[in-house]
């Protein structure tokens, strides 16, 4: 059994590791509509800043998974933390695969390390740990923003990557898995051409409709590419996604409720800012600060949640959670001219932060605990792809959902902030929310599970 001194060196590498690629997923958030302006750019080209950032994570995130099964979960992760700056697009790419390293790390890491008796608590520190981290990066791109500069939020991870490696080399213990054979590269190069076209035919098409061949062709040839990557997997004789994982019912299940509830919180948390800024004339610093409640929620109550998943089984969190984010994104409805932040901002934030307090330690367990230990990387691995690939293909469709909330404006400076927008955003959001509780609770039996075995 690893000593407890250890053991909280593992957890504090997890959670640096994970604040990295969090702060990389948030900073930027709130600079977006000061991108726009001073760039001139559309609604499309912001999309892609994050965009890029996402791709590649959600690409490679099983890659990375599997990479660290294979070689050792410490080198993977350290490789991860190396920070990227350039071009913007390009260097939010770089970024993107510097995270689909560190992701999975930081859970394959807490799995390898926890027996399953502290798993759950520690799982509960990490999701509370990197919820704050995610607190402090809106409100730390918005300080930037207004002080210095928007580019200044590409260069806050760099000190904090030179930490994570340092703790990671000098105090955290390799494990791999030793029957892990050779690493899937063409269904990696799959995924990203996969998804690659379908966000940019949802990006084009929001502008120039579907028919249009901007939009088609990708569109096509990235569901031309899913079908190639379905076929390579079922064919490889070490795939990315082993097909034996599919037999857990609890892994479909919770994979399920993550595709629906992360991607209505990738689209809200990406148009939200636009609103705030554009529509409400909030500077960033005071965008990112209205988003506080949220994060906070998730940082205080996740330990606590992990506990009570723990003793009731992933049915109940998992229901209700998402349920009462539902109510927090249909509550942004309110939101018009002459709001103000404490009638039409801050209730919706404090129910949407106290609905995903009430599920995501839960779901991180619920996934960790559904498979052996040997396939930590990959399970963690498909699970952030997951999280990842809702909120990438929601950003790129809700951008339709936004122009047509707009009239049809995609590309007009400010239209992605309009109230009408964030209306048409946040019901589709609320709607995708309310489908992640009834497949938790269709899927999920009452009560707790046994072992592992009696998920299949």
């Amino acid at each position: 059994m690893k000593s407890r001194a250890g053991s909280a060196w593992v957890l504090a590498a997890a959670i640096l590791g994970s604040t990295m690629a969090i702060l990389d997923g948030t900073v930027v958030n709130v600079a977006l509509p000061v991108i726009q302006a001073k760039l001139s750019a559309t609604l499309a080209d912001a999309q892609w800043v994050v965009e890029s950032y996402l791709l590649f994570l959600s690409s490679l995130i099983l890659l990375g998974g599997s990479l660290g099964d294979r070689i050792g979960r410490r080198r993977v992760f350290a490789a991860g933390a190396a920070p990227s700056v350039g071009f913007l697009v390009l260097a939010r790419a770089i970024q993107g695969i510097g995270a689909a390293l560190l992701v999975p790390g930081s859970l394959s890491l807490i799995t390898a390390n926890f027996p399953a008796g502290r798993r759950g608590p520690a799982i509960g520190v990490w999701s509370g740990s990197t919820a704050l981290a995610g607190a402090l990066g809106p409100l730390a791109g918005g300080v930037l923003v207004d002080r210095l500069s928007w580019r200044a939020v590409f260069y806050l991870n760099v000190p904090l990557a030179v930490v994570v490696v340092a703790i990671t080399l000098l105090r955290v213990p390799e494990s791999r898995d030793r029957t892990s054979g050779s690493i899937d590269v063409p269904g990696a190069l799959l995924a990203i051409a996969s998804l690659g076209g379908m966000v940019a035919g949802l990006i084009e098409a929001s502008r120039s409709g579907f028919l249009h061949p901007a939009a088609a062709v990708p569109l096509a040839a990235g569901t031309v590419a899913g079908a190639a990557f379905v076929a390579v997997e079922a064919r490889s004789r070490r795939p990315m996604i082993p097909a034996v994982l599919f037999r857990s019912r609890d892994f479909v299940a919770a994979n399920l409720v993550t595709l629906f509830l992360y991607g209505a919180l990738g689209a809200a948390m990406f148009f939200l800012p636009f609103n705030l800024i554009q529509a409400r004339g909030y500077t960033p610093t005071r965008a990112g600060a209205a988003l506080l409640p949220f994060v906070l929620l998730i940082s205080f109550l996740s330990r606590w949640t992990g506990r009570i998943g723990e003793r009731v089984g992933p049915r109940i969190p998992l229901t209700a959670g998402p349920l009462v984010a539902a109510i927090g994104f249909a509550l942004f409805l309110r939101a018009g001219p002459g709001s103000s932040y404490a009638g039409a901002y801050l209730p919706p934030i404090v129910l949407l932060g106290l609905g995903m307090a009430i599920a995501v330690a839960p779901l991180t367990t619920t996934v960790m605990s559904s498979e052996d230990d040997r396939y930590a990387g990959v399970v963690s691995g498909v699970n952030n792809a997951v999280a990842r690939v809702a909120g990438l293909l929601a950003i790129a469709a809700f951008g339709i959902v936004a122009a047509a909330g707009a009239g049809g404006s995609h590309a007009v400076a400010g239209s992605a902030g309009s109230d009408a927008s964030l209306h048409a955003v946040m019901a589709g959001c609320a709607g995708l929310a309310a489908l992640s509780a009834a497949t938790a609770a269709v899927l999920f039996p009452a009560g707790v599970r046994g072992s592992r075995a009696r998920s299949r």
